[in-house]
């Protein structure tokens, strides 16, 4: 008889392969693990007014498969939360599978943009220089790929990086990262880290730093260690006091921690869509609320033209085939579409979207989760946002 597979290594197979136990994490994730709150501060939150608009007949994008409007869009995507701002108005909200308004909803990766903003800010300020080394601020990780790297190269994904000795896989260091931060999905026999800071010491460099693009977690967890050390503040502290306090949220975001306690920066904050919506529209409108600054304008004017000199100018999407062109630009952790609009957007797995399009004056918020599988086509949710921004302007 067959041996029976571990239940860790069924779980992390249903994660990818099951719907309802992927919106399971994304909605109850922060309740299965550790986590600690992002605090939203003691003001009143930013009001969100709202002009209703009929967007279900629009056609709002064309596939090999036929014209999507946008209830098949959320069929396709298995949205969670789908939430459009026009000119500062929330015109279209729907929460397909039931979620509420009020649920945290995990952010994936979308999160890394976030930290970005807040390290771009520090720097702005004078509090982060961009061009020393992370070591500078964490000494233990002098001689590893991320300490040798530059504060820069951390927020351009500049890093070429092997992890315990093991060539690079984009795919099974996703799998290794989560089984350090989530004891429950590591593998049977596993002796790997069991900590970040851990599992960040065993990164050794396969080239020289800013040089060119990898899509790595272990940039923002370095990026997140510098900023911890830079300011005395956890990350979720960081957070708080640098934007969810500051922007009006409504309510607390939470990110999930690690054994020691240490927040899972790159991928492990959840928030409602409204709150999110609330830091695109900010960003939208030069860093700023109700004209009050929260984070510098130049900060948030740059976001989408701001890329340095010696990092590529054109990269690709991390799920995109190999051949596909490489037509969008990354800078301080954010994706650049180089479109006519000015647009940008903060992206995570399963479908996790902020999108920002100054030009069309849009923000769209998307969660979803959607299986993450070479046999299910990829949704097109950046055409279906452009298309709406395009149709509310006409």
């Amino acid at each position: 008889m067959p041996e029976t597979a571990p239940l860790s290594d069924l779980r992390w197979t249903r994660g990818y392969t099951d719907p309802a136990w992927i919106r399971r994490f994304m909605l109850q994730g922060r309740e299965l693990s550790p986590s600690r709150r992002v605090w939203r501060g003691q003001g009143p939150a930013r009001p969100l007014p709202r002009a209703e608009a009929d967007l279900d007949a629009l056609d709002v994008v064309t596939t090999d498969a036929g014209t999507l409007k946008l209830p098949d869009l959320f069929a396709a995507a298995q949205t969670d939360a789908f939430l459009v701002m026009h000119r500062g108005q929330v015109l279209y909200e729907r929460y397909p599978h039931g979620a509420e308004a009020h649920t945290p909803h995990f952010n994936a990766s979308a999160a890394k943009s976030y930290l970005g903003l807040v390290a771009a800010t520090l720097a702005h300020q004078g509090v982060l220089d961009r061009t020393a080394t992370a070591s500078a601020y964490v000494p233990e990780l002098a001689g590893t790929a991320f300490g040798d790297a530059r504060v820069q190269d951390l927020l351009h994904m500049g890093t070429q990086v092997s992890y315990a000795g093991r060539p690079f896989d984009k795919a099974t260091e996703a799998q290794r990262y989560h089984a350090v931060i989530a004891p429950q999905l590591r593998p049977f026999g596993y002796s790997g880290p069991t900590t970040i800071r851990e599992h960040l010491l065993t990164a050794r460099a396969t080239g020289a730093p800013g040089k060119g693009f990898r899509y790595e977690n272990g940039n923002v967890e370095t990026l997140a260690e510098v900023l911890r050390r830079v300011t005395g503040l956890t990350t979720s502290a960081l957070l708080s006091d640098q934007l969810w306090a500051r922007m009006g949220a409504q309510e607390d975001a939470y990110y999930i921690l690690d054994s020691d306690g240490v927040e899972a920066a790159c991928g492990g904050f959840s928030a409602t869509a409204r709150d999110v919506a609330r830091l695109g529209e900010m960003l939208r409108c030069g860093g700023a609320v109700e004209g009050r600054q929260v984070v510098p304008e130049e900060v948030a004017r740059t976001i989408a033209s701001g890329v340095p000199d010696g990092y590529p100018r054109h990269v690709r999407f991390p799920a995109a085939p190999p051949a596909s062109p490489a037509t969008l630009s990354y800078h301080d952790l954010w994706w650049i579409l180089n479109d006519s609009y000015g647009s940008y957007m903060a992206s995570g797995i399963h479908g996790q979207r902020l999108f920002v399009s100054p030009g069309l004056d849009l923000v769209v918020v998307h969660f979803g989760s959607q299986v993450m599988s070479p046999t299910v086509p990829p949704v097109p949710l950046v055409q279906a946002f452009v298309r709406i921004g395009v149709h509310l302007n006409s």
